[in-house]
């Protein structure tokens, strides 16, 4: 499949064989050694680790975050496995990327409000745009942060309507709920409803989806906390994929994506 195939959605079995091939799925880079160390941080009460979400002491014990990871990201599930390589199960997402699919078209079908961010802007921009130009195109309203918003250090920027944190002169990577905390305290002070939908990762996924937003996201691996609200109905669907690839790999997918809702493919 030529990298940059972004304007033909694969079959399901050719994006699975690309998901392996690229390393977003099947064995992937996050060693095994920082999975389980970022579930024992989970597990202990690590705040950082919680992406904005309130977990309370329902996940004390790093084994059920094992055994959640395993069933829905496809890590190893052997508890002995301590060092190596861990892995995404690529069948999981794209039976995720299925369900994310639903959402979106139910997004267009009720001419949502959507609000889009990423703290990978090296990687999961990618998706982010194509997903924020389509549903644009299917006639979603896309809500952007005001100016002079600021969280995690840095000031919250939009790139084609794509939220993402700015610091020190560039986008930067970003774990942290206090982005997309800004962006809805300044919306209701703005006497602005929230979101109807938002598509994100890490913290600012987390955030919106323990406020009780319709929320979909992308996860790596080794950050469990979407997957607990997944499993805890926090987060609508969570999609399990290595999330910083070069971000040209991503193509192939989005176009998977964006065909199984039903969205018009970038040019």
């Amino acid at each position: 499949m030529p990298k940059d195939s972004a304007t033909s959605a694969p079959t399901r079995r050719a994006l699975v064989s690309h998901l392996i091939r690229t390393r977003i799925a099947g064995d992937v880079a996050t060693s095994r050694e920082n999975n389980l160390d970022h579930y024992r941080e989970l597990a202990e009460g690590n705040r950082y680790y919680w992406f904005g979400l309130e977990l309370g002491n329902r996940w004390t014990d790093r084994a059920d975050v094992l055994d959640l990871m395993a069933e829905r990201c496809g890590v190893v599930p052997d508890a002995g496995h301590r060092i190596g390589q861990d892995t995404i199960d690529p069948e999981l997402t794209v039976d995720a990327l299925d369900r994310m699919a639903v959402v979106l078209r139910k997004a267009v079908d009720n001419r949502s409000r959507v609000l889009l961010a990423t703290g990978h802007p090296a990687g999961l921009y990618a998706v982010h745009h194509a997903l924020a130009a389509a549903l644009r195109a299917a006639g979603c309203t896309l809500v952007t942060p005001a100016d002079h918003l600021y969280g995690d250090g840095g000031e919250i920027r939009h790139l084609a309507a794509v939220s993402m944190l700015h610091r020190a002169g560039g986008l930067v990577h970003t774990h942290s709920p206090d982005p997309m905390r800004e962006i809805l305290a300044a919306l209701e002070r703005d006497g602005q409803a929230p979101p109807d939908l938002v598509v994100a990762d890490h913290g600012w996924a987390g955030y919106a989806g323990g406020r009780g937003i319709d929320t979909v996201g992308f996860a790596d691996c080794n950050d469990p906390a979407l997957f607990v609200g997944e499993a805890e109905g926090s987060l609508l669907v969570t999609v399990p994929l290595d999330d910083n690839v070069p971000p040209h790999h991503y193509a192939p997918m989005t176009a998977y994506l964006l065909a199984a809702a039903g969205l018009p493919q970038p040019a």
